[in-house]
């Protein structure tokens, strides 16, 4: 769905109503057909070319609702008014049309809704808007059942949001768009089938249609309406017409029309999404000029089974594409998002030639290798239509013109561009939350508007509408990933380990979300580099395993730490270099027993041999304690030592607070990860303390003293998205750069968007000058949400020593699953890189620039100590809480 609003907003992509094809089984994936391009990748950008577009703000719809926080709503479609400043968003999950002020895009402003119910009936949806001069078309679906569709559009003055005029339509409409001249205004009518009728296929009467509006005039009173029939016959009883029939179109009596897109010669293109066609018709006639089949493809290398394991092994043949949302390239080109609905799914997109029908370019397994390859592969949907590409919009920035297509499933638009239409250029990946449905390039403003339409309080789930600025010199995500050309899928990473042997390298694992595995990182690249990856197996097989936490031993292999259902459940499990467990230390009864879940969340090791020593960490109090549990097992001696840690106050919502990680310093010192149970605009705590362990006799619980390190909650605030739950992995490497990771949830009921960041050197973060010497809150740290500062850089601290290098089979073992990045890796034989001794302290960086180091560079740029000069700490604190709580 596209609408054209002359100045600002470019090309409007509006998609379709609310509702979902839910329980549809739908093979899909990825063709590898002769002919087909392979994908390349757009040149690097330089710093005068700046073509990439940068996260600026992420507002969640229930703020513009007038039932707020407590408000079931969804951002589905979106159009911008012809100055700009005004988004305009269909909800039809609490059938409203909502608006923005985006006059500042880092900062949207609600606008308040314009309630269906105020137009016409309260059980009217809206399913599509496009803004037209004044006006903004509402198209809202009437229908009483699926046997008696009707629909209408609405004409809507934006300025005070008055109804000037309602133009019946003949059926239930999907989607509308607007020529680009202004003269005419498409809608399909879809007349969906009803899915719990008969088997749910077609065809099922009455056919829908495209109709026309003819925007002769000014006023909206003068304008008229046309119909293009896509049947013959009788609306109870339709007919196919011939040229849709010999087109190959599957159903061709029920042609159901879904996305509708016009070009500069005014010729309509519309999806028939359920018969696996488009039919193109000539806006000024009326008459269709064309149809063609989008015909089907050959899948392999894709994940086709939902099984807890992300395994790209699997094949699928001849999937119908069944395309979705549709864009012109170029006024000649068609590029199609191939979601797929009650047969097929191509899980990519396809670029057609419009004069031809054919298939001048198709994604093959590129896009879901995409998402493999950045932890955004949604494994619960392997088995169905995968990643989901859904929306898709095409529009000019800077004499460029680009494609984007999002994945409702794995939660980003991949952004492409398009020199050689045939030849598309894979550019980068934009981050959304649950569920992006409609794109709304803005390229007057330099601005592209994500609307997301999923929302699930419940799970900390939001619609929102994200906005991106163009112009950026660098991408500034992911902040990690695996080579798509040597893929190593990942997610849900729940603990780091420092790679001993390899100064710049880091271990990381999985948690239960997947079948576990420990992963390789190459911290040099930009972004870090997941190498390789192996599996934990117990027996030969894969282990049952909920791993917390990792860390590389001096003696070879690794300790980790497994969060058991309750008490004892809990273990230390002891893996060799191949990933084999050899040993499991449950934790003792005396101590656990009464232990309900999140338990073990993270482990360290230090020392060797009879003087190897496992400190690790549960999340949360043991019911009746006041305090977490931190512990200290010596292998040796198979004894256990107890520690108390007390937690921040938790608030007085339903939230908590609880441990993540826990890692060795340098000076002999730990350091836990401590976070809240909060997700975006409510996260309160994410944070990393130290404290000493002192030595104590095994029967004693001593409550520790801590100190307040780093307030992550900046530099997951940095780019503008929500700020993700889920802060789990720390760790220092052996080059002395602290790093930490949040775990995706393998993108269920979460985002999916990884935050690997580097937060400077170990001197920086836990240095003991100018350290807080009380238990501070990280939350009333002076922070600023749009200039995020960097710590002040400690001085005196010690430098970080290496622990004994372990054996490291893992940078040259490959898994049968998964296929290992040959950089980097030594041959066979070769000797292991020394440890550095001396680490490197490098200068401080601006939060926005740690996120792995990109390179992106256009965030803040703000000085060390500018905010903190002439302010007291304690005062800024307090500053800092008090609007947080506004």
């Amino acid at each position: 769905m596209q609408a054209n609003t002359k100045h600002y907003g470019g090309t409007t992509h509006v998609n379709r109503a609310a509702r979902k094809s839910v329980g549809v089984l739908a093979a899909a994936i990825v063709v590898g057909a002769a002919g087909i391009a392979p994908l390349t990748l757009a040149d690097t950008a330089t710093a005068e070319s700046g073509n990439y577009f940068e996260r600026i703000s992420t507002y969640p719809v229930y703020q513009n609702h007038p039932e707020g926080v407590a408000a079931e709503t969804a951002s589905e479609i979106s159009t911008v008014s012809e100055d700009g400043k005004t988004l305009i968003y269909s909800d039809a999950l609490s059938r409203q049309v909502g608006f923005l002020d985006i006059s500042d895009p880092s900062n949207p402003q609600g606008l308040g809704t314009l309630a269906l119910h105020q137009l016409g009936s309260p059980e009217d949806e809206p399913t599509s808007v496009a803004a037209y001069g004044d006006f903004v078309f509402v198209v809202v679906n009437t229908s009483e059942s699926y046997a008696n569709p009707s629909g209408r559009v609405d004409v809507v003055r934006i300025a005070d949001r008055s109804l000037v005029r309602s133009i019946e339509l003949v059926g239930q409409p999907d989607s509308i768009a607007i020529s680009k001249d202004g003269a005419y205004a498409a809608i399909a009518i879809e007349n969906e089938r009803d899915e719990d009728a008969g088997d749910g296929g077609l065809p099922q009467a009455p056919a829908g249609s495209v109709q026309i509006l003819d925007l002769v005039g000014a006023e909206p009173d003068g304008w008229n309406i046309r119909e293009v029939a896509l049947t013959s016959g009788t609306p109870e009883k339709p007919d196919a017409l011939p040229i849709l029939t010999e087109a190959g179109i599957d159903t061709p009596q029920d042609p159901e029309p879904e996305y509708v897109t016009i070009n500069a010669n005014n010729q309509l293109a519309v999806t028939l999404q359920e018969n696996n066609g488009v039919v193109l018709i000539d806006l000024p006639s009326g008459k269709i000029t064309k149809a063609f089949s989008a015909g089907s493809v050959d899948l392999k290398d894709i994940d086709i089974e939902e099984d807890g394991k992300l395994d790209p092994t699997g094949s699928l043949q001849d999937v119908p594409r069944e395309p979705d949302a549709i864009g012109w390239i170029q006024d000649r080109y068609l590029a199609t998002a191939n979601e797929g609905d009650w047969k097929g799914g191509s899980r990519g997109f396809t670029i057609f030639d419009s004069h031809t029908g054919k298939v001048a370019w198709d994604a093959g397994n590129s896009f879901e290798h995409l998402a493999l390859s950045q932890g955004l592969f949604p494994e619960k949907r392997a088995g169905k239509k995968g990643t989901e590409p859904e929306g898709l919009a095409v529009e000019t920035f800077n004499g460029v013109d680009y494609l984007f297509v999002a994945s409702e499933r794995g939660n980003f638009v991949a952004v492409y561009e398009l020199s050689d239409p045939t030849s598309p250029k894979y550019l980068q990946s934009l981050p959304t939350t649950n569920g992006p449905e409609g794109i709304l390039p803005i390229p007057g403003r330099d601005l592209l508007a994500i609307a997301s339409e999923t929302d699930e309080a419940d799970k900390g789930v939001r619609s929102a509408m994200t906005l991106f600025k163009f112009g950026a010199t660098g991408a500034q995500f992911p902040t990690i990933e695996s080579d798509i050309e040597n893929l190593v899928p990942f997610g849900a990473l729940s603990g780091l380990s420092a790679n001993p042997a390899q100064p710049h390298k880091l271990f990381a694992v999985s948690d239960s979300a997947y079948e576990p595995r420990i992963y390789s990182i190459d911290t040099q690249k930009s972004p870090a580099l997941i190498e390789s990856s192996i599996p934990v197996t117990q027996d030969g097989a894969p282990a049952s395993l909920d791993l917390e936490g990792i860390a590389a031993r001096a003696d070879g292999g690794f300790w980790a730490a497994h969060e058991g259902k309750e008490g004892t459940e809990n273990a230390l499990i002891r893996i060799d270099e191949a990933g084999a467990v050899i040993d499991e230390v449950s934790l003792p009864e005396d101590a656990v027993a009464q232990l309900e879940g999140q338990g073990l969340e993270g482990v360290s090791v230090q020392g060797s041999g009879e003087q190897e020593e496992v400190i690790f960490a549960l999340q949360r109090e043991v019911p009746g304690e006041d305090f977490v549990r931190i512990g200290k097992y010596t292998p040796a001696s198979a004894e256990f030592v107890w520690y108390g840690y007390q937690l921040e106050p938790a608030g007085e919502d339903d939230s908590w607070n609880g441990l993540s990680e826990i890692t060795g310093l340098p000076d002999g010192k730990f350091a836990v990860i401590e976070r809240d149970k909060r997700i975006g605009e409510d996260a309160q705590l994410k944070a990393i303390y130290q404290f000493e362990l002192p030595e104590v006799a095994s029967d004693e619980v001593t409550i520790l003293d801590k100190s307040l390190a780093k307030d992550v909650l900046p530099v997951l605030e940095a780019t503008h998205g929500r700020t993700q739950e889920k802060l789990e992995g720390l760790t220092i490497s052996g080059a002395g750069d602290v790093f930490v990771v949040t775990d995706n949830d393998a993108v269920d009921d979460a985002s999916g968007e990884t935050v690997f960041a580097n937060l400077g050197s170990v001197n920086e973060v836990f240095g003991t000058s100018e350290q807080p010497t009380e238990s501070e809150s990280p939350s009333e740290s002076p922070r600023q949400s749009e200039s995020p500062q960097q710590s002040e850089t400690p001085e005196g601290s010690e430098q970080p020593t290496p622990s004994p290098v372990p054996s490291s089979s893992l940078e040259a073992t490959q898994s049968p699953e998964v296929v290992d990045s040959e950089s980097e890796s030594p041959p066979a034989g070769s000797s292991q890189p020394e440890p550095s001794s001396t680490p490197t302290d490098e200068p401080a960086k601006p939060e926005s620039e740690r996120l792995a180091d990109t390179g992106v560079n256009s965030l803040w740029l703000i000085p060390v100590g500018l905010v903190m000069a002439g302010l007291g700490v304690a005062a800024a604190m307090k500053t800092s809480r008090a609007r947080r709580q506004r």
